[in-house]
């Protein structure tokens, strides 16, 4: 539980969980929505992901003023939250390196 102890541990967490619930509404809820006419899970999922992507972006925010974080890296992580995948391409190049 070595993660939980700092910002950038609590934000890698919150990280993960976003693009989990990301992939879930892209590949699971949406498909079960329109095409077997199944709207429950999106909705729960879908909103379950709104509160993680509000945490998402408001941790990147706190982070690049807390850390300091260059422009660049600040956009990256931002840009991550919205592309499928993102949030674990984001972790596996930077978020891992700078919590060692």
């Amino acid at each position: 539980m070595e993660l939980v102890k700092t910002a950038l541990g609590r934000f890698r967490i919150v990280a993960f969980l976003e693009g989990l619930s990301f992939l879930a509404i892209l590949f699971i809820t949406m498909p079960l929505k329109y095409g077997f006419d199944q709207p429950m899970p999106n909705k729960y999922v879908g909103m379950a992901h709104g509160v993680l992507f509000i945490a998402y972006i408001m941790m990147v925010i706190q982070l690049k003023f807390e850390k300091g974080w260059e422009n660049k890296l600040t956009f990256l992580s931002l840009l991550a939250s919205i592309v499928p995948f993102g949030t674990f391409y984001m972790e596996h190049k930077h978020f891992k390196q700078m919590d060692s």
